[in-house]
């Protein structure tokens, strides 16, 4: 089932009411930033109503699978529970969470998720339709069949939640931020049409078919061998899921088996002749045979599969932050706050940091032009510029004295007392941790100034020491702290950037406008102040709850790091990721507090700690040529170096040296070919005690700011052009027809050869309509592939799942990002060799 976002306060309203102080709510979470503000919302929410609540870090399917079995089956009513409500951050919306987490009773389906209701929030893409469309139990009849009609829920509307709606009768529950009502039509009608339909034993109906054939053969001509030696029709889609799900890794997208109706054939009645009505005999219709009902029932059944099938096959993508969702929650309730906005602020922030786009896990990449001023760096879609505009509205409604103009010019902290406590929207460029660490060092470890001077080799390092000169900073200035530059370099370095970055091609490396409107302040950055106890800003917090999740402890680095065989070969001194996980994960929760920043500021060591491990990494990969051009992707692999562990440890941690390189890549390649299309990178890191590969592809984007607009005004022009052509020919035709008839009546023979010369000059019109018209013809078929659902999103997932069924490599799919796994040290070969032949970007 599914909440539209228009009654997003429902569930919690009923929640509130009907709540039992003995009674906690179960919280999971993935352990992502964005997952993470969002419980910090939800719990802020709870605790204010005397809700109680248990916060359960998952760190993927195996723990997810675990945390079913141990804490949310006991709460069955048929296991002896009282039912109750589990909440799902970030966690499950790509499987069926009823099968995962043993919600499904096989043997009574009436006990299916008995009392247990499971609220999901999500921002990957494909959901998983049968938590979507389906998510409550079927009933039985007594012989234990299932019924032939599938259960009405009341209030519940092809999956639809409505206003009348009781909940707390427990189910899978999503929110909808908006993609299911707008999107997801054809997948709705498709699947409930599937679930209303009979089962057909395929196989038995081909058997009948043989045999029938066989009969007929046998009576015409010995021929019966050619009709039992037909290939027997393709399995369908649920047989092939059903096949999915006894593999071992990972929980494969699939929906829950449908119960049947029986289908009710519209019968026609001839009508009898109205001259002789009591001789002419009517002859009844004609009932359709069994075998033609089960013909149309196939058919029907796989062009509604094929629906499926096709919405399956289009690749991973994110939609809005759940941290915006919950946020939203706490505005229908009337509970927003400047603490909340900051949580969802950060929580969105953190998404583009981490390379969820809505193609997937990748970069977008964005040319210098006026259409990439309207579209938001992470989500191409226009929900991405909505989200941040309403951030920012929000941000000058809750804080309307902070945001004056006179405070916002340059990227000078604006004064503050000791009791401030505020979010403003600054206009910082594009550096990484600026107001705590150096001018030079901030530059330096910015992926979108480092990909385009290339720092990863020494003449990428005079480029930017060439633009300091330009600006007038002298390196001894830069390379101190930030925050005891000279004031006047500080209260200036705007616009001196915004005077020099241009020559290096770095046109967005400062955010444009400076109105008041909500997009005239488009890129603009939040800051958080606390008195005079700190100022960070969203992109800060979320490198720095970043590192505080990737970075591996001192203790596990040493570990990891060492190359003895006892070390390799001595599972107990491996420690399991899952476990090493969980303390960060509540390290991050608690860095988050909204009153004391302490925590934060104390990690920031740790994130300098991360972004200089990827500049390092990254520029090594670079500059030693080991991003090898495969068919379908790049591909490198670190096999040493002294930030292994770190990678090998740490999948997030892997992601962004994966995003770094990407984006350098990307770049490298529009400067010598002059296209910014997709660069996907496969990056793989060895974590030798384990004997394992931690494997990462992403998308590389689609090219984030192409000037879309340019081509479809190259399109209009054609269509003005097209019936300015049509205007001229008519015109012409009706000249022509005067002439003639001028010529009729004075019977004038010279209007030929006015006649020839208006023909050649149509011909040349046309000619010249032709040769001008190739380009747009190209530009439009671009345009439409571009707005085609599912282009440009990351395949990676399913190439990896194709490769495990067609061989024999041992890879693990544990993460909710399916484009991260882990792959066997031996194998590594062969699933680099069969992934080369898929197809990694969506078309």
């Amino acid at each position: 089932m599914y909440l539209p976002r228009s009654l997003i306060s429902l569930l919690y309203n009923h929640l509130l009411q009907t709540h039992r102080p003995h009674e906690s709510v179960l919280i999971l979470s993935s352990l992502e930033a964005d997952a993470i503000c969002a419980c910090r919302i939800l719990s802020a929410l709870l605790k204010r109503d005397g809700i109680g609540h248990i916060i359960q870090p998952v760190s993927g399917y195996g723990d997810l699978s675990k945390v079913g079995r141990e804490k949310i089956q006991p709460l069955k009513r048929s296991e002896g529970g009282n039912g109750g409500v589990v909440i799902c951050l970030g966690v499950g919306g790509l499987v069926d969470l009823a099968n995962l987490l043993g919600l499904e009773d096989e043997e009574n389906a009436e006990h299916d998720m008995s009392g247990v209701e499971v609220w999901v929030l999500d921002a990957r893409r494909p959901w998983n339709l049968s938590n979507v469309f389906g998510g409550y139990p079927q009933p039985t009849l007594p012989d234990g069949n299932a019924a032939s009609v599938p259960k009405r829920i009341p209030g519940v509307d092809r999956g639809c939640i409505q206003k009348t709606y009781k909940p707390g009768q427990g189910g899978i529950i999503v929110f909808d931020d908006g993609d299911i009502v707008e999107e997801l039509s054809a997948e709705q009608d498709a699947f409930c049409s599937l679930a209303e339909m009979p089962e057909v034993d395929q196989d038995a109906d081909e058997e009948e078919e043989d045999d029938g054939d066989e009969e007929q053969d046998e009576e015409v001509q010995a021929q019966s061998q050619s009709s039992s030696s037909r290939p027997r029709k393709r399995r369908s889609w649920s047989d092939r899921e059903e096949s999915d799900d006894e593999a071992e890794e990972p929980p494969h997208q699939r929906r829950r088996s449908n119960s049947g109706s029986s289908i009710v054939s519209n019968r026609t009645r001839t009508p009898s002749s109205p001259q002789s009505p009591s001789l002419t005999r009517t002859r009844p219709p004609k009932e359709p045979s069994a075998e033609e009902l089960r013909k149309k029932l196939r058919s029907l059944r796989l062009s509604h599969e094929k629906v499926l099938r096709e919405y399956y096959s289009l690749g991973t993508s994110y939609s809005e932050p759940i941290s915006s969702l919950a946020y939203s929650l706490a505005s229908e309730l009337g509970r927003d706050d400047n603490d909340l906005l900051w949580l969802a602020v950060v929580g969105v922030t953190s998404l583009e940091l981490s390379g969820h786009t809505s193609t997937g896990l990748g970069t977008p990449h964005a040319k210098p032009d006026m259409t990439s001023q309207r579209h938001h760096q992470s989500w191409r879609a226009n929900r991405s510029s909505r989200t941040y505009a309403l951030l920012r509205d929000e941000v000058r409604r809750l804080n309307p004295a902070s945001n004056d103009r006179s405070s916002l010019l340059g990227v000078k902290s604006p004064a503050v007392s000791a009791s401030a406590s505020s979010i403003q929207l600054v206009p910082d460029p594009r550096f990484m941790l600026l107001r705590h660490w150096s001018l030079y060092d901030s530059m330096l470890h910015s992926p979108y100034l480092a990909a385009r001077l290339h720092v990863w080799n020494e003449s990428g390092v005079k480029r930017l020491h060439k633009l300091l000169a330009k600006m007038g900073i002298s390196l001894n200035q830069c390379k101190q702290g930030y925050m005891h530059m000279d004031v006047r370099v500080r209260a200036d370095l705007r616009e001196r950037l915004l005077k020099y970055a241009s020559m290096y091609g770095l046109d967005e490396l400062v955010p444009a406008g400076e109105g008041s409107a909500s997009y005239d302040q488009e890129g603009w950055s939040f800051l958080r102040t606390w008195g005079w106890k700190a100022q960070l800003s969203a992109v800060d917090v979320g490198v720095i709850v970043g590192a505080i999740l990737e970075v591996v402890n001192p203790t596990t680095a040493s570990l990891n790091s060492g190359t003895s065989s006892t070390q390799t070969t001595e599972a107990p001194e491996i420690e399991d990721r899952s476990e090493a996980l969980v303390p960060r994960f509540f390290a991050a929760y608690d860095a988050l507090a909204p009153h004391d920043p302490s925590k934060l500021l104390s990690s920031v060591p740790k994130a300098q700690q991360l972004m200089r491990s990827i500049l390092r990494t990254g520029s090594s990969l670079l500059a030693k040529h080991q991003i090898r051009h495969l068919r379908a992707f790049r591909m490198g692999v670190v096999k040493d170096g002294p930030d292994l562990a770190l990678f090998a440890n740490s999948p997030g941690a892997l992601v962004k040296l994966a995003l770094w390189v990407g984006e350098a890549v990307a770049v490298s390649e529009k400067d010598k070919k002059g296209t910014d299309s997709a660069t996907p990178l496969v990056l793989a890191a060895l974590d030798e005690p384990r004997g394992t590969y931690v494997v990462v592809g992403t998308g590389g984007g689609i090219g984030g700011g192409e000037d879309l607009e340019a081509r479809k005004e190259k399109v209009e022009k054609k269509a003005k052009k097209e019936a300015e052509k049509e205007q001229k020919k008519k015109i012409r035709e009706e000249k022509r027809a005067a002439r003639r008839a001028q010529q009729e009546l004075n019977g004038d023979s010279d209007m030929e050869d006015e006649d020839s010369e208006e023909e050649s000059e149509a011909s040349s019109d046309e000619e010249e309509s032709e040769a001008s018209s190739d380009e747009e013809d190209d530009d439009e078929e671009q345009i439409k592939q571009q707005q085609r659902r599912g282009y440009g999103t990351n395949r990676f997932g399913i190439a990896f799942q194709e490769v495990v069924e067609e061989t024999n490599a041992r890879v693990k799919i544990d993460s909710f990002d399916h484009c991260v796994v882990e792959v066997k040290k031996e194998d590594l070969a062969g699933f680099l060799e069969g992934l080369s032949l898929k197809s990694v970007i969506g078309k």
